[in-house]
C-alpha cells in the first residue's frame, strides 16, 4: 500500500470516527434539539448548561476519547508513516466539528484537540491541563481555554523543530478558533455564559418545572 493510500485511509476512517457525536444522540433521546437550543453547539459546554455537568462530562470523555484512539490506533497501524497520528487527530477533530449527518454543524473541537494532543504527548497534555484548569477557573470562560489548548501544541512542535506538524496543528487551529468567534463577540459584550453560572443549573431544560 503507496504512502498516498494509506495517509488517505487513515483521513477517511480518523473523518468517520470523529463524526460521532454523543452530544446531539444524547439531547435528541431527551427530546431537546441540541442544534437549536443553548448555544446551538452540539459540544460538551452545550451538553453541561443544557443536561447538567455530568452529561457534559460524559459528552467530553467521549470527544477526548475519540481523537485519542484515532490518533493511537493510526501510529500502531502505520509506524512507518512519520505524520500517521497528527493526520488522524486532525482528521478526527474535523470529523467533530464538520459531521456529514448533521450539515457540517459539529462541535468547536476543544475537548477533540485535548485528545489528540494527549495521544501525541502525554506529559504535556497533563502540564496543560493543568494550565487550562487555571486559566478556566480565573477567567470563568471555558474558551479561555480552548484558545489555550490549540494555540500551545503547535507552538511546541514549532519549537522543536516538527515543522510539517507545527503546519497541521496550525490549521486546525486556525479553524477551531474561527468555530470560536461568536464566543469572543460575546465575552466582548459581557453576554457569554460562564462557567460558574452554567454549573449552576440556570439554563438545563431537562429539569422538573
Amino acid at each position: 500500500m503507496s504512502q498516498i493510500v494509506s495517509y488517505a485511509l487513515i483521513v477517511l476512517l480518523a473523518y468517520l470516527l470523529g463524526t460521532s457525536n454523543l452530544a446531539y444522540f444524547i439531547a435528541r433521546r431527551r427530546g431537546i434539539n441540541i442544534l437549536q437550543t443553548g448555544t446551538g453547539n452540539p459540544g460538551a459546554s452545550n451538553a453541561m448548561m443544557l443536561l447538567g455537568w455530568k452529561m457534559g462530562i460524559l459528552v467530553a470523555l467521549h470527544d477526548i476519547g475519540k481523537a485519542f484512539l484515532a490518533a493511537f490506533l493510526a501510529g500502531l497501524l502505520f509506524p512507518e508513516l512519520p505524520l500517521s497520528r497528527e493526520v488522524a487527530g486532525a482528521a478526527c477533530v474535523l470529523g467533530h466539528m464538520f459531521p456529514f449527518y448533521l450539515r457540517f454543524r459539529g462541535g468547536k473541537g476543544f475537548a477533540s484537540t485535548l485528545g489528540m494532543i494527549a495521544a501525541l504527548n502525554w506529559r504535556f497534555v497533563l502540564l496543560l491541563g493543568v494550565a487550562i484548569i487555571v486559566v478556566v477557573l480565573i477567567t470563568d470562560y471555558i474558551v479561555t481555554g480552548t484558545v489555550l489548548t490549540v494555540l500551545s501544541y503547535p507552538i511546541y512542535c514549532l519549537a522543536t523543530h516538527q515543522l510539517i506538524a507545527a503546519a497541521i496543528l496550525a490549521g486546525i487551529a486556525l479553524i477551531i478558533l474561527m468555530k470560536h468567534r461568536g464566543n469572543f463577540v460575546r465575552i466582548w459584550k459581557g453576554t457569554e455564559v460562564g462557567l460558574r453560572r452554567a454549573h449552576k443549573g440556570e439554563l438545563r431544560v431537562d429539569r422538573e418545572p
